[in-house]
């Protein structure tokens, strides 16, 4: 492996945990990556994208499966059932908002408690998650590799 390579592989991982119930700041990695790395821009995109997709994908699955044990009934939290709100209110298109900190896992975990379909959940996650790192990428002061 290239040390590419392993560059965009700590991205992904990072990404990924990044958008899990875990803390975590991919963001802080993809910078340095862009401004001191040799690796494509739309490399770090991809790669990125593709890794916190995945982690708010894996955070909707926990909900899913999480429902089978807890009925929306059993909710005690008022953070849990705002979050159950906003996606009964808007849809999976709420989940363009799932890379916002604090408010994106639990409205992952809400999509899937609600059963909200794998299809909607994967596309407005990662369109949002995507926006999210063009976004950060579009601000360094390069253009990119």
């Amino acid at each position: 492996m290239t040390g590419e390579d392993y560059s965009l592989l700590g991205l992904f991982f990072s990404a990924f945990l990044s958008s899990t119930i875990l803390p975590g700041s991919s963001e802080v990695l993809l910078v340095a990556l862009a401004t001191h790395g040799d690796v494509p821009y739309s490399n770090l995109l991809a790669v990125a994208t593709v890794g916190n997709t995945l982690g708010g994908m894996s955070s909707w699955g926990l909900g899913w499966i999480i429902a089978l044990r807890y009925p929306l009934t059993t909710l005690s939290k008022a953070a849990h059932r705002r979050a159950v709100d906003r996606v009964r209110q808007w849809g999976s298109p709420i989940l363009l908002l799932s890379w916002v900190p604090i408010l994106g896992d639990p409205l992952c975990v809400a999509a899937g408690w609600l059963r909200v379909s794998w299809f909607g959940a994967l596309l407005f996650i990662g369109l949002g998650k995507a926006f999210r790192y063009w976004a950060i990428l579009t601000l360094l002061p390069s253009s990119g590799t």
